[in-house]
């Protein structure tokens, strides 16, 4: 019975070893077990070398889909309003619709047929994702697509648009937590180290794939359009530009740096510089794209999130699935903190794993509405006009996901902490310091770390996972200033100038001399 339920299964090799031990009650997979024998019978699906050579791994996929029966699944997704039981609520949308808010203008959030899923053990759904790592069959060497059942489960692999984003490395700050923290299972989850540098390309391959399966379906979308403080408009320009479709960019006018402008400027895009912050583009972006055949690409679509979720699912997979007590992440816009408990979620609800870790969001002091929503003990939310912060990609003080957060918050016995920006600029150059080279709004998440350690929140023996969301080298004018003490009012108390020294022999051994006298003997 055991053979028979594998070849249900999508995707999935035969010849691992699933220890399964009784098979589900009920296969809603009954046609598609008929098609599966009949399929696999038959004289046609010879894949042997009289079969033409597919010329490369998006053609070999295409050919797999028309000929492996073990793509034959019934796995569906579908939006309902955030916050409604699917069960019993009247309202949902196709994701092949064009819509982004519920009928009351609330969010809306992708629901997964769970009864489906359900009918596979979380051994199963184990042994398949980590059966995709590192390699590279067409889309599951993206470690977004690795989950794809649980992503976008209908979306042909043919019109997927993918990097081979995700799988980033799980660092173990060893040097950090001992030195500083007095913690040995201290982790940092290198999200920007990804195609474009930040997060943001694990929920754009999924939305821009969506968007050309929706073109390909003569849809009416011209392109899609992003209000960005940089990585949103990084991610969606080059994803659009691997698939050929236009992108349209709202950056705020002088808020962000020149790495993070430059890339959808060569990307491609269409960028309008608009003189005014990123709550005054979103405001722009969504007036725009409901008159305009422009699809929103911003985390207000729950598409989005459902990319980001799979680095929840990735941190457990590096742990061989044994759950984190604590996980980090920086809020602005406040999408990933929902994304992140939604895939622990998941994988909890689907018997992965049986708990999920406590989560943090950690924001910026100068743009930290859910932090003061959070010490009102949830009282009242009350949007804030955001300030100038090195953290500029959370520099947001009316976040469009406010709502999730706190629902994801309340889920997981959540808390939520804050980093002045000489905080978040002294964390980062200390992580720098031990071999890290993290963005500001890591910065952020390592302060609230600092302060939890502190106060005995989270304790030294705690597994503690920091979410880092964008590469270093996006921000280095900002590690430039504070290095050269040029930070005004700051004291940059770890500024690592270099020394100026005459070029003789002398004067070279005279400063080594004095540094060699500082530096702890061994």
């Amino acid at each position: 019975m055991a053979s028979s339920y594998l070849l249900q299964c999508p995707n999935f090799s035969t010849n691992l070893n699933l220890n399964l031990t009784s098979k589900p009650t009920t296969l809603k997979t009954t046609p598609s077990f008929l098609l599966i024998k009949a399929a696999a019978s038959s004289p046609n699906n010879n894949t042997s070398t009289s079969t033409a050579k597919s010329n490369n791994i998006r053609d070999e996929a295409r050919h797999q889909n028309l000929t492996n029966p073990q793509q034959i699944h019934n796995f569906s997704a579908k939006y309902v309003p955030f916050g409604a039981d699917p069960a019993t609520s009247t309202e949902s949308y196709s994701l092949d619709d064009i819509v982004y808010r519920s009928q009351s203008g609330g969010l809306l959030d992708v629901h997964h047929d769970f009864s489906a899923l359900k009918a596979f053990p979380g051994s199963y759904w184990r042994a398949l994702f980590d059966s995709r790592v590192g390699k590279t069959t067409w889309p599951y060497g993206s470690g977004v697509w690795s989950k794809k059942e649980w992503v976008l489960p209908e979306i042909s692999s043919d019109d997927i648009v993918s990097a081979f984003e995700g799988n980033s490395n799980l660092f173990w700050a060893e040097r950090f937590g001992k030195q500083f923290l007095e913690m040995n299972d201290l982790w940092v989850k290198h999200c920007g180290i990804s195609h474009t540098g930040s997060f943001k390309d694990l929920g754009m391959t999924v939305l821009v794939s969506q968007v050309n399966r929706l073109r390909k379906m003569n849809k009416p979308l011209f392109g899609v359009g992003c209000a960005s403080t940089g990585d949103t408009s990084a991610a969606l320009s080059a994803y659009c530009a691997s698939a050929g479709i236009p992108s349209i960019v709202f950056l705020p006018a002088n808020k962000i740096s020149i790495a993070q402008l430059v890339q959808p400027i060569a990307n491609g895009a269409f960028v309008l510089s608009i003189d005014t912050d990123f709550d005054g583009c979103m405001q722009l972006i969504r007036e725009v794209t409901s008159e305009l055949p422009i699809y929103l690409a911003n985390s207000l679509n729950s598409l989005r999130l459902e990319g980001q979720k799979t680095a929840a699912i990735e941190i457990l997979q590096q742990f061989d699935w044994e759950v984190p007590d604590w996980v980090i992440v920086p809020g602005g816009n406040l999408g990933n903190i929902y994304a992140f408990y939604k895939g622990f979620h998941m994988c909890k609800e689907l018997g992965l794993v049986d708990k999920i870790p406590r989560l943090v969001c950690a924001q910026a002091a100068n743009a930290n509405p859910l932090y003061l929503y959070y010490k009102s003990a949830w009282k009242e939310f009350k949007a804030v006009k955001a300030n100038s912060t090195f953290a500029s990609a959370i520099q947001i003080g009316d976040p469009v996901s406010i709502d999730r957060a706190v629902y994801a918050l309340k889920k997981s016995n959540g808390i939520v902490e804050e980093a002045s920006e000489e905080e978040l600029m002294d964390a980062m150059a200390l992580a720098d310091s031990t071999g890290m080279f993290i963005c500001p709004h890591t910065g952020v998440a390592m302060t609230a770390l600092m302060k939890l350690r502190k106060s005995g929140v989270i304790c030294s023996s705690d597994r503690t996972v920091v979410v880092s969301t964008a590469h270093g080298l996006k921000f280095t004018q900002s590690k430039i200033d504070y290095h050269s003490n040029n930070i005004k009012e700051m004291a940059c108390r770890y500024a690592n100038p270099p020394v100026s020294v005459a070029a003789d022999f002398g004067s070279v051994m005279d400063v080594l001399k004095k540094y060699l006298s500082k530096t702890p003997k061994y």
